[in-house]
Order: C-alpha cells, then structure tokens, then sequence
C-alpha cells in the first residue's frame, strides 16, 4: 500500500487512528502489529511468510544474545549475531540478487557454448532490504547489551513491521525505539506535528517528485540527447530522487510521531553538503549510520592505519551500492562514492560540520555536481547507458536533438521550485520550519501546509496522479 493513494489516505489511515486511540494501551501494538501485516499483505500477501521468518528467527535469537551478554559469553553473543546475519542476509540474498547472478553466469558460460539454465527468476518482495537490517539491528544491539530483549513476540512482530517504515524505513535500529515500544504517550501537540510532517512529505512527493519524474524517465528512456537535454534530465531526477525519498521518510516520521514513536531523520538537506563526507551524513542517514555502526567500525573503522580505512571505506560502499539494487550500475556507484571519500581524505578536505568553511559555496557546487554525476550511474539501467549518457553531458555545441522531455511550463517551474533548495542556507530546514520554530514565519508555513499543500495534495491524490515511491524497488 502507498502512502500516497486513495486507499491509504482515506479508508486505511483513518480506521487505523481511530481504532488505535480508541483501545486501552495494552493491545495497542497487538493492534499495530495487525495493521501492518494487513499494510503489507495489501502489495505483497505472498512474501508475507519471508517477512515472519525475520521475525521468528531474530525474536528467537534475541534471546540467545541476550543470555550470551548476561554471561558475558563472546561466543553465544557471537553466535546469535552470526546466525541473525546469516538467515537475514540468506533472505536478502536470494531474493534480491539471485537473478543477478543467474543472468552473469549464464552470460559468462554462453560464450564458451554452454547453454543457459533453465531458471524461473525470484519476485523481489517489497521492502526487504530495509526490514531484514531493522530486524538485524535486534539482535546486534542485544548481544552488545544497547537495549534489553523483548519477552512479547507481539511486541517484537510490531517492531520489525510497523507500516510507517516497513517498506522504505527509515531503518529504526531497536535501541533507538526500544523505550517507545513499551512506553509511549502521545500528546495532542505530538499528534499534530505529525500530521504536520506528513503533509509536507507528502506535498514533496505528489507536488514536486511526481511532477519531475517524468522528465527524468524521458531522458533516461531517450536513444539520443543534446547536453541541454541530458542535464535537465538528470538534474529532473536529482530533484525527484531527493523529494521522493525524503517526502517518504518525513511522512514516515509523521506517521510515527502520531502513533508515540520518535523515529530518527533520515536527511539534513543533503543538496547542501560541501563535501561527500558531509553528503553521507545528510543523506539517508539511517543507512549510513547501520553502516557505520554495524559493519565500518567492527572492521576496524579508521584506528587501524590508512590502508585498513580505505579497505574499509571501499567494501562498505561497495555494499552500499549492491544493497540499493542487484545491477552493476549500483556497485560502481558505491565504489565511485567510496572512491571520492578516499580522496577527500588525501587532500585533506572532509568538512562536516555547519561551522565557518573555507570556499563553501565553491565547495558546496562541487560536490554538487559530483553527486549529480554519481546519479546516473544510480539512474541508468546498465553500465552501456551510463557512460552513454555521461558522454552526452558534456557540451558539443548542439541545442536539441528531438528528445520530447515532457517538459511544460507546470513541470518547468516545479523543476525550478525544487533546485533553489540547492540554494537555500545550509542551516534551513522545511521540517524544523513547521514543528520546531515559534513565530510568525513558522506559523504562516504551518498555515499554509494546511489550508494549501494537505488540499492540493489530496486533490492530486484523489485524481490518479500519484507514482510509487523510488525506494519501493530496493
């Protein structure tokens, strides 16, 4: 089910708030857990039995970790670890990249004469790469005694599937919830940020990111484009990734905040950054951070020597790239993002905090036009197209060459409307704007979400013009 839909907006959403505020508090996740296995299963009914054995196994492993660090045991904790690890990634594995490998070898093998397998490919189920690492971080976080294991298998089941962030996250670790899952009180003010929350997300997907989007398939679908035209095209997909992917996650956070739950941001205007250092702190920074905390520092981080941190940074984004998708073009994307962090570092050059910076607008435009450049490889439906479509950036003094970009004055000026975020301070923040500040500027956004954006969104919502989210493929 799409947040963005008629079903969910207006039949779903509305029976699960009410039903909710509505019961005593202690079957409250019992009856989150059931509407998110409803939420699921209304996309996806035949992966649900993939989504149950995440939660059986780390439930059950949950408790082995927790024995392990009661006795402090290295090897029980390890074991639960390595079998969590083991059973999620097998999952993730499979299904997500078991065509992948398939198709290599059959090509490989096809050039010696050997016929190709007779394989029936695997469905991806929806989601899976971000609940299979939410469910991971329960037993991880366990076994290092961050949090303390959960006794309620409803309590559990809740967790890894609660509808907000199931599908695109963002990807909650267990101790950053734990507390909540218990405990929680939801005040009127708390409900109405929410809500407030979620209509700016979904104001930046239906109103902007949908609106873009086609520009970008336009141009990637294209057989020949102008330099003109291949930069509007991929600067059309540099808007609609961010206001896709950040509108989910702020109506994520919405969602969340409504039902007690505080779920970590997920972006800190990542278009600002002046480094790529920086961009990896404000971009999908739940993923960042389970990289970080669950893979870069156990092997070993930057204490181990500077070769041992470049190993390091190399693998970590290298997997990065392969969990956004089974495609080469993902794999030299993490390496192209892992690549420019090693040089950042051997020039000396990793600014990441929002202090005084040298050059900053230079180096903000830079490392602009560096992620922009990275998104066509993320973009493009294999490594021929990428490079065709690099090449078609670079000016060879044409204006055009027939490409129809679906380009209109509505869609102009919403392209338009979604590059001066690039030029907006670095300290500014639409979501801080609308639930964090007092005054006259906050109160006349929080205004103006609620008499304009809700009511054009709906109406967009309500006439069909609505896309998936980006991050439903992943």
């Amino acid at each position: 089910m799409v947040f963005s839909s008629v079903e969910f907006l207006f039949f779903y959403l509305p029976v699960v708030m009410a039903v909710y505020f509505v019961l005593p508090r202690s079957v409250r996740n019992f009856w989150l857990m059931l509407a998110s296995v409803v939420f699921y299963s209304w996309g996806g009914w035949a992966f649900l039995p993939i989504l149950f054995v995440s939660v059986i196994a780390d439930y059950a492993l949950g408790f082995l970790a927790a024995r392990g660090h009661t006795r402090e045991d290295p090897r029980l904790k390890r074991l639960a670890v390595g079998l969590s690890v083991a059973v999620n990634i097998g999952l993730l594995g499979y299904f997500k990249y078991a065509n992948f490998f398939v198709e290599e070898f059959d090509a490989a093998f096809s050039g010696l004469g050997i016929d190709s397998s007779s394989w029936t490919r695997v469905a991806l189920p929806i989601g899976i790469s971000f609940f299979t690492f939410q469910s991971m971080s329960y037993t991880i976080d366990v076994a290092r005694g961050a949090a303390a294991h959960l006794r309620s298998p409803i309590d559990f089941a809740m967790y890894v599937s609660l509808f907000p962030q199931l599908i695109a996250g963002p990807i909650v670790r267990f101790h950053e919830m734990a507390a909540e899952i218990s405990d929680r009180v939801v005040r009127r003010e708390d409900f109405a940020e929410g809500a407030l929350r979620f209509a700016h997300g979904l104001a930046k997907k239906v109103i902007i990111a949908d609106a873009v989007g086609p520009v970008a398939d336009a141009a990637f679908a294209a057989s020949s484009l102008s330099a003109t035209e291949a930069w509007v095209g991929i600067l059309a997909y540099t808007v609609q990734i961010y206001f896709d992917f950040s509108g989910y996650s702020d109506m994520a956070i919405g969602l969340g905040r409504m039902l007690g739950f505080r779920f970590p941001e997920n972006f800190n205007r990542p278009y600002s950054a002046v480094s790529i250092t920086d961009f990896w702190r404000r971009w999908h920074i739940t993923l960042s951070n389970w990289f970080r905390d669950y893979v870069y520092i156990p092997l070993g981080g930057s204490q181990k020597g500077v070769a041992r941190t470049y190993s390091n940074l190399v693998f970590v984004f290298l997997v990065t790239g392969l969990w956004h998708g089974a495609n080469w073009t993902f794999v030299i994307w993490g390496a192209y993002h892992g690549l420019l962090l090693i040089a950042e570092r051997v020039i000396g050059q990793r600014p990441v905090g929002d202090g005084a910076i040298q050059f900053a607008p230079l180096r903000r435009a830079i490392t602009f036009v560096l992620v922009v450049v990275g998104w066509v490889l993320f973009r493009a439906e294999s490594l021929g197209a990428a490079w065709l479509y690099l090449r078609s950036l670079i000016p060879d003094g044409g204006f055009g060459s027939g490409a129809d970009l679906e380009l209109s004055s509505r869609t102009i000026a919403l392209l338009a409307i979604g590059l001066v975020v690039v030029l907006l301070p670095r300290g500014f923040s639409g979501s801080r704007l609308l639930t964090n500040y007092v005054g006259m500027r906050p109160a006349a956004a929080r205004l103006a979400t609620v008499l304009l954006l809700a009511p054009y969104s709906a109406a967009l919502v309500l006439s069909g013009t609505f896309s998936p989210f980006l991050y439903f493929q992943f």
